[in-house]
């Protein structure tokens, strides 16, 4: 009988090998199908990998497959490259890989019924593209000139500066050359309007998207259209970078810094590095944006020592004509008094904004009430029993809730102390200057958008709906509304609470508040009326504050690099993260140090491995996290090391309850 080799969704580097069905015969060109195996005491889906002349184990031990399912054309060649250089740098098992890639409607045993697609209304005419600046043209001409085949270029373009245009002009080229395009995205809430954007010029390109918000069915049919050809533009978050196009002829990463390109569960990838390889191999061009570019990509654009990975690309000046960038202007709040938080400069600004009909956004990176309850008697702090942090107060809900684990209570009407009634919200959240604003400006309509207030797609159209047409003044809201978003009424940020990243301990904070800070600063005036962003702080001489003032991007960014070079941190140096969780930290703690303690680790001279440590956020969901970190000057050296390490990790002997991970490439410390 014939033999098929199966990937299957399990934590084990491995291969299963299974009989073809009695009766039916697989060829070379059905590697890559999807069959039903049976599995224990269950049947699972896998992938055809091979098909062997032999097994290495008795036959006698071989199962059947249950069905081969050839209800789609085969994974093609690229896709098994792809999942095979992201199983071997990520130190993930192949079979898990492979599977967590496809929609889950194609991993089910009983995957839900296709329902026929409904037919759209029919395509309108392609809307006319305005007038290209001078840079994007130059930008356009560089790209160009690097061909169809693999150039990576980093697009770095001031907020409003027109990088979607460039984005529209080269899938606009794309597909006069009869190829398919990938857009990624960091955040579903970014889908909508890219997504029209797209449409409306291209409306006879069949657009696909592709997001965790789309129903099982709706994700296995637009994959379905990526695969078979048919649909010729994919626009989705991060796991897109894995959908099998055969006709890929660009790759284009938007808002390419963004921390949501990284996966933090499961194979810890990160979507960028991955669509760069990805371009590499299949030798096409790869353009990645930002207005803040990850320093990472700064440094293989601009580093002279080297020849340059990536070509530059950039654009100064906003694309609206009489657009201009905002003012930036810092508030001392060591001289200026607040009221409930707020400076009487912002009060004031946001005034002058309801008198002349514009909007103004009020920046709070922190949802909730309050961070914290306390108690003025006994000092009381309302602690998550699951966690080594604060359960948040959502006074609109009365509830108290951890934004680590998801418990929540209701809030106490006395201190569970002491019976002290006098307890009180200590900080502010999102919740808690809206209530303040309202009180403030009783005339003003003021709309809070955050993830409480937009938990689904849906809500999150509603309220870009109403922001547009002008139904709120004052918006009050986290990151959400800080990027890619074009509100023309929006002529006045403020920035609140940003100092607390200043001194962060981890080395990623200020490049992670830059970034936050001039994507919300470029929310203003991003058509013809002139903007303003109002910084409070109480360091306002420090360089990063300096550098936002000027928006000078490249100066923060090259002090920057210079800081982490002499620190050895990356992009100078490469790093991995072992990481444990039991029930006691002692536990966790003892198998970090077990396999720190390989005797092998001395071969790997190149190799440094630090002390196991307690991870900052120690206690989660009852489980107790401890992390040790392994650096290396060489990629090479790094991963040469962790494939041998690996085997000795996972024989290591621990209590049953005990997980651990290993993170190549970690961003949060």
């Amino acid at each position: 009988m014939q033999i098929a080799r199966v990937a299957l969704d399990v934590p084990l580097h491995r291969f299963f090998d299974y009989f073809v069905p009695e009766g039916e015969e697989m060829s070379v060109a059905e590697i890559g199908l999807r069959v039903r195996v049976p599995f224990g005491r269950q049947s699972k889906i896998g992938i055809v990998v091979e098909l062997p002349e032999s097994s290495d184990f008795p036959e006698a031990q071989l199962k059947t497959i249950e069905a081969v399912l050839r209800d789609l054309p085969a994974l093609p060649a690229d896709w098994f490259r792809l999942s095979e250089f992201c199983a071997a740098y990520y130190q993930a098992p192949l079979g898990e890989v492979m599977l967590s890639t496809l929609p889950a409607g194609l991993r089910r045993i009983d995957p839900p019924k296709a329902r026929v697609a409904k037919r759209g209304a029919k395509p309108g005419k392609p809307q006319t593209p305005p007038e290209l600046t001078s840079e994007q043209q130059a930008s356009l001409a560089v790209i160009a000139e690097g061909g169809s085949g693999f150039k990576a270029h980093l697009l770095h373009g001031v907020t409003g500066s027109g990088k979607t245009e460039v984005y529209l002009r080269l899938v606009e080229r794309t597909l006069a050359a009869g190829k398919q395009v990938l857009l990624l995205v960091p955040e579903i809430n970014l889908t909508p309007q890219l997504e029209g954007r797209v449409a409306a010029r291209f409306p006879e390109a069949n657009l696909v998207s592709l997001h965790s918000e789309l129903t099982e069915a709706a994700r296995t049919r637009n994959w379905r259209a990526a695969l078979e050809g048919t649909a010729r533009v994919v626009l989705g978050t991060r796991l897109s970078i894995f959908t099998p196009l055969p006709d890929l002829g660009l790759i284009v990463v938007d808002e390419e810094h963004d921390a949501s390109f990284k996966q933090q569960d499961g194979m810890r990838y990160s979507a960028r590095d991955v669509a760069v390889f990805r371009a590499r191999e299949r030798g096409v061009p790869i353009v990645l944006g930002s207005a803040t570019p990850s320093l990472e990509s700064w440094a293989n654009a601009t580093d002279t020592r080297t020849p340059a990975r990536y070509t530059l690309l950039t654009l100064t000046e906003r694309a609206v004509t009489n657009a201009r960038l905002p003012v930036v202007q810092r508030i001392d709040t060591r001289l200026e008094k607040l009221q409930d938080g707020l400076s009487g400069v912002l009060l004031m600004a946001i005034e002058k904004r309801l008198a002349r009909g514009e909007q103004s956004l009020v920046f709070l990176n922190r949802r909730g009430y309050a961070p914290v309850l306390t108690c003025t008697a006994c000092g009381w702090i309302s602690h998550c029993t699951r966690c080594a942090a604060n359960l948040v107060l959502h006074l609109a809900d009365r509830r108290l809730r951890c934004h680590h684990c998801g418990f929540e209570i209701r809030v106490p009407k006395t201190c569970p102390t002491c019976g002290n009634q006098d307890i009180l919200p200590f900080g502010r959240g999102t919740q808690r200057i809206e209530e303040v604003l309202a009180a403030r400006f009783p005339q003003a309509r003021i709309l809070r958008v955050d993830r409480d207030s937009a938990k689904s797609r849906k809500q999150w159209e509603v309220l870009v709906k109403q922001i547009h047409a002008g139904e709120a003044d004052i918006l009050v809201g986290t990151q959400m509304l800080a990027k890619g978003h074009d509100f023309p009424k929006l002529t006045l940020v403020g920035a609140l609470g940003a100092d607390a990243a200043l001194f962060a301990s981890d080395w990623r904070a200020p490049e992670r508040l830059f970034a936050q800070l001039m994507q919300v600063a470029g929310r203003a005036g991003r058509a013809e009326l002139p903007g303003e962003v109002l910084i409070q702080t109480q360091f306002p001489d420090h360089p990063l504050y300096a550098a936002l003032v000027r928006h000078d991007y490249p100066a923060f960014a090259n002090e920057q690099l210079k800081e982490r070079e002499q620190a050895g941190f990356p992009p100078y140096a490469y790093q991995a993260m072992l990481r444990a969780e039991a029930p006691q930290m002692a536990d966790s703690l003892a198998y970090l140090a077990t396999a720190r303690a390989w005797p092998q680790v001395a071969a790997h001279v190149d190799v440094m491995l630090y002390d196991p440590v307690p991870m900052r956020l120690a206690r989660r969901a009852n489980l107790e996290r401890a992390q040790l970190l392994v650096e290396s000057p060489s990629r090479r050296a790094l991963q040469i090391f962790l494939s041998e390490w690996r085997e000795l990790l996972e024989s290591i002997k621990a209590p049953s309850r005990l997980r651990w991970h290993l993170e190549v490439d970690p961003l949060e410390f």
